[in-house]
């Protein structure tokens, strides 16, 4: 694995639906333009590479100074159980600093996937 991590690069809303269909989140995957509008509306876009792939991303809505809103983090299956999806969280909390408080509302079936570094 080739991985690199970038903060605000672009992705395209193919490449997002693609990581959210393997990862198993739910979201509206055939809704191309949707994904696309919340590509934009994020202040915070982490994303993880294998070479050129897309292969991970953290979506954050934040005002970088009291709160920040984690809405979206998908790892595709094939690189799960890596740490990627917590180096993601690890980043998204560099980007914002000490003083924002980082929130992440996760899925009852992804509860502790996360806690055991799966994500």
């Amino acid at each position: 694995m080739q991985l690199t991590y970038h903060v605000n690069a672009p992705v395209t809303a193919e490449e997002v639906a693609d990581v959210f269909k393997s990862s198993g989140i739910i979201r509206p995957v055939d809704d191309l333009d949707r994904i696309e509008k919340m590509l934009q509306a994020a202040q915070l876009v982490i994303s993880v590479r294998d070479g050129e792939q897309l292969v991970g991303i953290a979506r954050s809505l934040t005002d970088f100074c009291y709160c920040c809103y984690l809405s979206d983090l998908a790892v595709s299956k094939n690189y799960q159980s890596a740490g990627i999806g917590s180096a993601l969280i690890e980043r998204t909390k560099n980007e914002i600093g000490e003083q924002c408080s980082l929130i992440l509302l996760s899925a009852p079936s992804s509860n502790g996937l996360l806690s055991k570094g799966r994500i």
